[in-house]
């Protein structure tokens, strides 16, 4: 009987969460504030030609679904082999993309580019993984071949 009474007792705590946080559980996403990785163009199009060209045809796009900036300064987006790009003194912005391309370019507040001359992401499958600079995990993408050459996260 007495644990009865504890549910009883906490459900309408509970409730009063559900209610001001409009979620029962977090995502790793809402911990993070609201980034996620948003698409994945793991395929370049066309014939992988490895030409700084072709490498940029493969890219993460991030999104901030969050209303205000955050900023990604130490951040990491990896794959299972460990490459990895770290964000150096990057924010952004409420309601905005990122997009980081694999090979070689001029980083702009929408492109950053991880000066690379070979390829990251597998065309058959792989996993994209983006860390806080902490380590902990704040988002994750995977594909396979039956999801063509992008995956929306």
């Amino acid at each position: 009987m007495p644990l009865r009474i504890r549910a009883r007792a906490a459900l309408p705590a509970l409730a009063g969460a559900v209610a001001l946080t409009g979620t029962l559980l977090s995502s790793p996403a809402g911990a993070a504030g609201g980034v996620i990785i948003y698409r994945v163009y793991f395929d370049t199009p066309g014939k992988d030609t490895r030409t700084n060209a072709a490498y940029n045809g493969e890219w993460v796009q991030i999104k901030n679904t969050s209303s205000k900036a955050i900023s990604l300064k130490g951040w990491v987006l990896k794959d299972p082999d460990n490459h990895k790009y770290t964000f150096l003194d990057v924010k952004i912005g409420a309601g905005k993309y990122i997009k980081v391309r694999t090979g070689s370019g001029t980083d702009t507040a929408a492109t950053k580019y991880q000066n690379r001359r070979a390829y990251v992401w597998n065309n058959t499958s792989d996993t994209a993984t983006l860390l806080k600079a902490s380590g902990s995990k704040v988002d994750s993408c995977s594909w396979s071949t039956r999801d063509g050459s992008d995956k929306y996260c």
